[in-house]
């Protein structure tokens, strides 16, 4: 008997919900902000304890971030953190981002289990380091064109 892709997609959600939020659930299947947007700001690759990686990469303009996007290896705890990261810091200053805490996102994605709150300090410790990317860059341009990713 053939399960249709919508009928299997729903089975998979009621078993979601019995573990997590709407909002991880929701950020874990249609992410945000995903991928390479070229020419970026700031730039960082961090891999978690647990092996999962996040790249981010930041555009800002008149020092406000005007885009944020990433993309990762990991699990779907860390796509839906990643994904709720970049929404979070689109619109704020450097200063501002950089104060979005672990807490700060596992609050905005209505929390974690306690095995995968590591994920959300990931997404917060990759925009940290794009964010230091950022300032290096800015203050030393010339580096911009050794960077490598």
């Amino acid at each position: 008997m053939a399960v249709s892709r919508e009928k299997l997609e729903e089975l998979l959600k009621q078993e979601m919900r019995k573990i997590y939020s709407e909002t991880v659930i929701d950020h874990s299947m249609n992410p945000r902000n995903t991928g390479n947007p070229g020419d970026a700001d700031g730039y960082a690759k961090v891999t978690g304890p647990c092996g999962d990686t996040i790249e981010m990469w930041l555009r800002v303009k008149d020092n406000i971030i005007c885009d944020a996007s990433f993309v990762t290896d990991g699990c779907s705890t860390t796509i839906a953190s990643g994904s709720m990261v970049t929404e979070m810091t689109k619109g704020r200053t450097a200063g501002e981002a950089q104060r979005i805490s672990q807490r700060d996102i596992l609050d905005a994605l209505g929390g974690l289990p306690e095995d995968s709150e590591h994920c959300a300090l990931l997404a917060s410790n990759t925009l940290k380091e794009a964010i230091r990317d950022y300032l290096v860059m800015k203050k030393e341009p010339w580096k911009k064109v050794y960077r490598q990713h």
